[in-house]
């Protein structure tokens, strides 16, 4: 059992939370809730021990392990997909090497009578009773049982972790984990950057082999899916329900409902008392009854209501051009890198106004396609935008290509033309930037902000093709909800790319499967193809446990 005692966080004076408490049980599978900003991130990086309280403790038992996936992969580009995973066991494997480094000084020192020499033996004495308690494993076979358990083949162990996609890279990370056999995995945002197949593995192991679990996530399915508790954090507290998120949804509203009661009648009650002093201050029968009104008004602790994150984003596409019969035709196209094929003879056609979406696991060629219609790279074969299009890309790394060093204001300011210029700050406005907001440098923009303000320039200049590749990456469910409304009301042509699989659904009429370097045309909607491969998923990945 791992308890959180009286955590409390401030920064430049502003409390982030105070004095929260929550046990975390073996086998929980907890949510951790709450609007951008409210402390989230910050909560579990202090559980993780890589970032301190103001106060508070987090206490767990000596030999428990904890392992933490942060947001954004730590992996090493400097080593091989193997040495970064065998980085498991590094604390095991420093124990044998400072073991076999003191013996050696042993071996060469003389002063046999010194307190330096005793020093060392009882030194060796400690780090041998601890190394040779733990459980004698290959750690070398265990390695790659959990790397081809997660689907990476013999030949790939020795390939830089940089020649993998960011999908591959977590599955590297959780290799790790799986390998430390952890008694808390916290997860921050597991699913950004990750396909399909990987997201339904992550669940199946999560539910049937980790112990507990503490995830933040913006996939509704995902957290649906796993989760038996749901904390939230809001205006400096926590809220702890034994629920999944759907039914914390509930419990939520049933809250406020509550509050907002409570409140009101509060509200009344303060206004009633005011009113009996007000009418009888001065009155000599009533002193008493008027002085103990006063000091109980002084003393009453007002109910907060709490707060709800009622911005919004009010996406709409501006009106464009009637572009061609087809937007984009491809014909026998193949890409390769040196000898490896990422796809060979792709053929499609997308009409237009049709919504389509690119399927398939990470490193199938999906991005590789979308960077084949934008002209962004060398292929075989043909690849034609049609007559009158005019496109709105939005990459994975749209967010990183912006400047650090301008302001939310003059990033936009730059690529608005006419009359758009004169509305800048109400734009901005839309997307959740106000008041001072606008100010603010890119540099100190979360994640969710500037995937929000590449998306402000993308939909500056009116187009007719939208090619969207991981475009929810980082934001928050309100605005991907607002995002997935605007595109099902945007009457051109989208090409979709994304791993969200409540995002997705509903959004496109046929999928193009990137798959065994071939790309394959069903005329399906993605709620079929997702019905449909599912199951297929996890016995593909049962077969490789």
């Amino acid at each position: 059992m791992i308890s959180v005692d009286g955590i409390a966080v401030e920064f430049s004076g502003e409390t982030l939370f105070s004095n929260v408490s929550f046990v975390i049980n073996e086998n929980d599978k907890i949510a951790l809730m709450g609007k951008n900003g409210a402390g989230k991130s910050t909560m579990m990086k202090i559980i993780a021990g890589v970032q301190k309280a103001n106060k508070g403790h987090v206490r767990c038992p000596k030999e428990a392990v904890i392992a933490y996936l942060p947001q954004h992969l730590l992996t090493d580009d400097n080593c091989t997909v193997f040495e970064e995973a065998l980085k498991a066991f590094s604390n095991i494997l420093g124990m044998q090497e400072e073991m076999d480094r003191l013996n050696k000084e042993l071996e060469t020192r003389t002063d046999y009578e010194s307190s330096e020499y005793m020093a060392i033996i009882e030194k060796v004495t400690d780090l041998g009773e601890k190394f040779y308690a733990i459980e004698e494993v290959n750690y070398e076979a265990e390695v790659e049982k959990a790397l081809k358990g997660l689907g990476f083949r013999r030949e790939d162990f020795a390939r830089p972790t940089s020649e993998f996609s960011g999908g591959w890279r977590m599955r590297i990370e959780l290799a790790k984990i799986l390998l430390q056999k952890p008694d808390l995995i916290l997860l921050d945002e597991p699913t950004n950057h990750v396909d399909i197949e990987s997201v339904v593995w992550l669940e199946d192991f999560l539910i049937n082999k980790a112990k507990a679990v503490i995830v933040i996530s913006h996939d509704k399915t995902f957290i649906d899916t796993i989760t038996n508790r749901t904390i939230e954090v809001t205006m400096g507290r926590i809220y702890d329900y034994k629920a999944n998120y759907s039914h914390y949804l509930q419990l939520r509203e049933e809250r406020r409902a509550n509050q907002i009661k409570a409140y009101q009648e509060q509200q009344k009650f303060i206004a009633d008392t005011k009113t009996f002093i007000e009418r009888f201050k001065g009155t000599y029968s009533k002193t008493n009854q008027v002085n103990s009104r006063e000091r109980m008004l002084e003393k009453l602790q007002i109910i907060e209501i709490d707060e709800i994150d009622t911005s919004s984003l009010k996406l709409r596409f501006p009106a464009s051009v009637r572009s061609g019969d087809y937007p984009v035709i491809v014909k026998d196209l193949s890409k390769s890198y040196d000898d490896h094929i990422v796809f060979k003879n792709a053929n499609l056609s997308i009409s237009r106004g049709e919504k389509v979406s690119f399927v398939g696991r990470n490193g199938e060629g999906k991005s590789t396609m979308i960077k084949a219609i934008m002209g962004e790279i060398e292929y075989e074969g043909a690849c034609d935008l049609g007559h009158n299009v005019k496109v709105g890309y939005f990459a994975q790394n749209q967010a990183a290509l912006l400047d650090q060093n301008l302001t939310v204001f003059q990033t936009v300011d730059e690529v608005a033309e006419g009359e758009v210029r004169t509305q800048i700050k109400n734009i901005l406005g839309q997307f959740m930037f106000g008041g001072d907001d606008i100010d603010k440098k890119v540099s100190v923009l979360s994640g969710g902000e500037r995937t929000r303000l590449a998306m402000v320039k993308l939909l500056l200049e009116p187009v007719n093709l939208l090619i969207l590749d991981e475009p929810t990456n980082h934001l928050d469910l309100k605005s991907k909800d607002v995002l997935k409304e605007a595109l099902l009301n945007f009457d051109g042509t989208l090409i979709l790319v994304s791993h969200d699989r409540d995002f997705l659904q509903g959004l496109s009429q046929k999928v193009f499967e990137f798959k065994n370097k071939r790309v394959i045309e069903h005329f399906e909607t993605i709620d079929d193809f997702l019905s449909r491969n599912k199951i297929e998923n996890l016995k593909e990945i049962d077969l490789k446990s």
